[in-house]
C-alpha cells in the first residue's frame, strides 16, 4: 500500500477526539456561593477537569459592578453526574487598575502576608498602600507592620468563607486603611492578591447540589408556563383587535349607507307595474336599495345580489 493510501486509511481509523468530549457546568463552592453556575468545560473524561482553573470577573459572579477589575479565581475539585465543583483559590486585581492608582507624587507601600486561618487554611494576602504624598521610608515601614498586623489579627480569628467574604467586599481592605491611616494619609488600599497555599477544614454548609438541581427545574418550568401565558396573552389581544376592527369596518359600512339613502330621492314604484319591465341593471345600488326597503327585503349584498332579490 501507497504511503498516502497508508495515511488516509489511518486518518479513517483515527478516533475523532473532538466528538468524544462533553461539555459539563461549572458551578461555585457550595458555600457562600450556593453551587452557582459560573461557566462550561469541555472533556472527554471526569477525571481531567481535576485541577483545572477558571476564571471570572467578580461584576459577573456577584452583580457588583464597582469590582470589574477584580478577577476571581476557582479550580475544580470534583465532577458529579455533568458538574464540575470547584473551590475559591483566590484573587487578582487587574494589573492596568493598579497602574492608574500609582503616581510619581504619591507613595507605594505592598507586602506580603501569610496566614492560618481559624479552621486551618493557609492562605497568602499582597496588599498594596498607595499614600496620598510621598512618605519616608520609616513611614513606609510603619504603614507596612501595621497592615500585617491586622491582616494577621482578621485571619486567626475568621474562617476562610469569612475572609473571602471580606476582601471581595471590602471589610478588610477598609479596616486596613483605618488602621494605616494613624501612620500616615491613605488615598488607596487594595488586596492585590489573595491565593490559597493549602486547604484545612471543609465546611458544609448550604444547600445540597440535589436541591439546587430542584430549584433549578422549578424556574426552568416556571418560565416556561410565564412564555406560554404571555404567548397566550399576545394572542387573544389579536383576536380582540381584529373583532374590533370588524365591528368598526361594519359600523363604517351601515354610515356610509345611511348616508347614501338620504342623497338618494325617493323613487315611486306603481304597485301596478310589473318587475319585469322595470330596467334594474340601468339603477344605482342606492335606487336599488330604497327599493328593497319598500319591498320589505334585505338590503346587504352586491348589485347582483340586490338586482336578483328585487326580481324573485
Amino acid at each position: 500500500m501507497a504511503k498516502g493510501a497508508k495515511a488516509r486509511a489511518a486518518a479513517r481509523n483515527r478516533r475523532d477526539k473532538w466528538k468524544a468530549k462533553r461539555w459539563y457546568t461549572i458551578r461555585a463552592p457550595r458555600n457562600p456561593w450556593s453551587f452557582k453556575i459560573i461557566g462550561e468545560t469541555l472533556a472527554e473524561e471526569p477525571e481531567q477537569l481535576i485541577g483545572r482553573t477558571y476564571d471570572i470577573m467578580q461584576n459577573e459572579l456577584d452583580g457588583d459592578f464597582s469590582k470589574m477589575h477584580v478577577q476571581a479565581v476557582f479550580r475544580i475539585t470534583e465532577a458529579v453526574g455533568g458538574d464540575a465543583l470547584t473551590e475559591f483559590i483566590g484573587h487578582n486585581v487587574q494589573k492596568d487598575h493598579i497602574r492608574r492608582q500609582i503616581r510619581r507624587d504619591r507613595g507605594k507601600v505592598d507586602d506580603t502576608v501569610d496566614v492560618v486561618t481559624e479552621d486551618g487554611y493557609y492562605v497568602r494576602f499582597k496588599p498594596l498602600l498607595i499614600s496620598r504624598s510621598r512618605v519616608k521610608s520609616s513611614q513606609k515601614s510603619a504603614m507596612r507592620a501595621s497592615a500585617k498586623e491586622k491582616i494577621l489579627t482578621m485571619g486567626a480569628s475568621s474562617t476562610w468563607i469569612q475572609l473571602q467574604k471580606s476582601v471581595l467586599d471590602g471589610t478588610m481592605e477598609a479596616a486596613i486603611k483605618e488602621s494605616v491611616s494613624k501612620v500616615s494619609p491613605v488615598r488607596t488600599v487594595m488586596i492585590r492578591r489573595s491565593q490559597l497555599l493549602q486547604s484545612g477544614v471543609v465546611v458544609e454548609d448550604g444547600p445540597t447540589l440535589d436541591d439546587i438541581h430542584a430549584e433549578e427545574k422549578a424556574a426552568a418550568a416556571a418560565a416556561e408556563v410565564e412564555d406560554i401565558d404571555v404567548l397566550a396573552a399576545a394572542e387573544a389581544s389579536a383576536d380582540l383587535s381584529e373583532v374590533g376592527k370588524d365591528d368598526l369596518d361594519e359600523e363604517q359600512e351601515e354610515e356610509a349607507s345611511e348616508q347614501e339613502d338620504e342623497d338618494v330621492p325617493d323613487i315611486e314604484v306603481s304597485e301596478s307595474s310589473d318587475d319585469s319591465d322595470i330596467d334594474f341593471e340601468s339603477m344605482t345600488v342606492a335606487e336599488l336599495k330604497e327599493l328593497l326597503k319598500e319591498a320589505g327585503k334585505p338590503v346587504s349584498g352586491k348589485k347582483a345580489d340586490l338586482i336578483s332579490r328585487l326580481q324573485e
